[in-house]
């Protein structure tokens, strides 16, 4: 199995970070075009990424203010069964963001490209709860 990891600062303070990344209105704000639910251990969340990736995923972690994992249970082959997650740690007046995406299959190339995507993603993410910029979906890869 092949694993994806980044770590990077954010200067907002974690219960603002955990915000961004596990509520509709943030996740939307830098990743996904629609999403619902809520971060509550259990609960299934929708995450629509235009025609094609209406994904689901169900919240496998959630300590408000501290970590947020989802498990994808209906997406494209690879993702499925894998967990994306963030691990928030207050640091020098910010967070320390330390992510993770799980369980992929097999290094191939849509790890690969996969791996890059997640890295323009969190810098929206940054950008987002640092500044409050969002950036058009349309938008997002080319930011």
């Amino acid at each position: 199995m092949a694993d994806i990891f980044h770590c990077f600062p954010i200067e907002a303070a974690p219960e603002q970070v955990f915000r961004a990344l596990s509520t509709p209105a943030g996740l939307d704000s830098w990743w996904t075009l629609r999403s619902s639910g809520r971060a509550q251990l259990g609960v299934d969340y929708e995450l629509e990424f235009g025609p094609d990736y209406d994904w689901r995923a169900k919240v496998s972690r959630s300590v408000p203010g501290r970590e947020f994992e989802l498990e994808l249970t209906s997406a494209s082959e690879d993702w499925r069964g894998t967990r994306v997650g963030f691990l928030l740690e207050p640091h020098d007046g910010g967070t320390r963001v330390s992510f993770h995406h799980l369980g992929w299959p097999e290094n191939n190339e849509h790890y690969r490209v996969s791996c890059f995507c997640w890295a323009m993603y969190l810098r929206l993410l940054k950008r987002y709860v640092e500044s409050g910029e969002v950036v058009p979906y349309e938008e997002r890869l080319d930011a």
